[in-house]
């Protein structure tokens, strides 16, 4: 049967794509908006049955063209946080989502989602309870919207398995094309290699400069928790999920690891924080005035009904992880 991936070309979605070919499914309909062409090199390596525009898609979903399918991976959205365009936000995030969850349920498809770390805002816990979930801009609200829906659907029963999947910070493999909104492990790489140093927010929100602290999650991970997911499409109760590492890290961190996987991959010793910042090779900058009031300084993901659900997998640290994504980026590219 047919899989089909919306943001098919896009971070995660090529991930998952390359992820099913890895277990012989090549029978994918990968759906993107390709305006920003070079998008395409994330799916060079992939192989799938066809590729299709999101307005054609969207319109022949709506037109009832498609019948039942192995599962739809909905990865497609503004992922933006600092887009400021509500109406196109919550067209692009919140009703196209609601579209293909109706479609899904009509069909008896599983429907496996992106949804967002973003919907706990400023909130210092991190539990999938409504309590604790208040979005700090529109992204996070599309996000938190959607998975009302799914709530209120799972109350008066669904006809085939949803899984949402609150993603925390996510780096890794093709995400290259995301400009400001790629990984910081990405922007550290890329600021070493072009000046020698990397660049960090300084003191915020009561976190000293590079304090504050993410739930940094490698691609990999979130490739295994979605497939181990759509293997168990039916078996593992529906629901919306976190998925992080389940473990906070600071920035400082994510930085020291990409300099210091570079440095040693120069054939020169790690450096201590204490060293880096004293020869310049962390710089901090003043925290930008445009994301007062908008940023996250703590996540954390609390994994336990993730683990309730079946998932035991383990998570990489950020020195594991981030370590693994830099070593293939030099491969890549270079220093």
């Amino acid at each position: 049967m047919t899989v089909i991936v919306t943001g098919a070309a896009g971070f995660i979605g090529s991930n998952l794509v390359k992820a099913l070919n890895d277990r012989g499914i090549s029978e994918i309909i990968a759906v993107d908006n390709l305006t920003k062409g070079d998008k395409f090199l994330n799916l060079v390596d992939c192989e799938i049955a066809h590729y299709m525009d999101k307005s054609e898609f969207l319109a022949r979903v709506r037109a009832g063209d498609f019948g039942a399918c192995q599962a739809v991976f909905h990865e497609g959205a503004c992922s933006d946080t600092m887009e400021h365009n509500g109406q196109y936000m919550m067209n692009n995030n919140f009703q196209y989502t609601r579209e293909l969850f109706d479609w899904a349920q009509s069909t008896g498809t599983p429907f496996l989602y992106a949804s967002s770390a973003a919907v706990y805002g400023g909130s210092s816990q991190f539990i999938e309870d409504r309590e604790v979930e208040k979005p700090l801009n529109v992204y996070g609200y599309s996000k938190f919207l959607f998975d009302q829906v799914l709530r209120r659907a799972m109350q008066t029963g669904l006809k085939a398995p949803v899984y949402g999947f609150r993603y925390f910070n996510v780096y890794g493999d093709r995400e290259q094309h995301k400009g400001r909104m790629a990984s910081v492990a990405f922007h550290n790489f890329n600021q070493f290699r072009e000046g020698g140093a990397v660049k960090l927010f300084g003191p915020y929100g009561g976190y000293d400069a590079g304090c504050q602290q993410r739930d940094f999650v490698s691609v990999e991970d979130v490739v295994k928790v979605n497939m181990h997911f759509f293997e168990q499409a039916g078996k593992a109760p529906s629901g919306v999920y976190n998925l992080g590492s389940g473990r906070a890290q600071t920035f400082n961190d994510v930085a020291l690891t990409a300099l210091n996987t570079l440095r040693v991959h120069q054939g020169q010793s790690a450096l201590s924080l204490s060293e880096a910042v004293a020869q310049g090779r962390i710089e901090y900058i003043e925290f930008p005035e445009a994301l007062k009031g908008k940023y996250q300084c703590f996540t954390e993901a609390n994994l336990q009904n993730l683990r309730k659900a079946g998932y035991s997998g383990t998570f990489f640290s950020v020195e594991e992880g981030v370590g693994r994504y830099v070593q293939r980026l030099i491969k890549k590219y270079g220093v």
